[in-house]
């Protein structure tokens, strides 16, 4: 079986194995945004509505902050499995803010500060909440967006928030 090296769209990150994983590894978009690396090429250099940079930059800061706050969680949590739930998010999450980062080309990040507990019923809560902000945030700048590159993205991101709204949803199921 041939060796693949594969190239996402959306994060520009590089996968190398045999069998196309269901998602890209390091962002979480579906699979078809797995593209043969030597196809790829950045479309992140791209002219900006004032909407668009208006949404970018709370894009990149929830994103920020969620990544904070789900690292917090998976160094505090006493519970192994939400202690590995939250350290993959959190790396995902940091993934979605460099992609805004790489867009939006702002002068510096903006400034988060998040507080976690050793509560894993109030993690998965807090969790489901930051999600759903982040979904909605999404589809609305996915209909304000004049910009393909914007479209492809903010969809793509935003499936992969609606993945982990059900995956706190299911892990809620458990700890309630």
């Amino acid at each position: 079986m041939e060796i693949k090296v594969l190239r996402c769209k959306i994060c520009g990150e590089v996968f190398i194995g045999k069998e196309l994983p269901s998602n890209c590894p390091f962002c979480g978009v579906e699979n078809k945004f797995l593209i043969d690396g030597s196809l790829w090429k950045d479309e992140n250099d791209i002219e900006l509505t004032d909407i668009s940079k208006k949404n970018l930059a709370k894009a990149l800061e929830i994103e920020l902050s969620n990544t904070a706050f789900y690292k917090c969680i998976a160094e505090t949590s006493s519970d192994p499995a939400i202690a590995a739930m939250f350290k993959g998010l959190s790396k995902v999450e940091k993934e979605h803010a460099d992609v805004f980062r790489k867009i939006l080309k702002p002068d510096s990040d903006p400034q988060v500060n998040v507080t976690c507990t050793d509560d894993s019923l109030a993690s998965l809560n807090s969790s489901k909440e930051r999600e759903t902000r982040a979904t909605k945030l999404y589809t609305q700048a996915l209909q304000e967006a004049t910009e393909e590159r914007l479209k492809e993205v903010f969809a793509a991101i935003m499936k992969t928030e609606e993945d982990h709204l059900a995956l706190d949803n299911e892990k809620l199921k458990k700890y309630k």
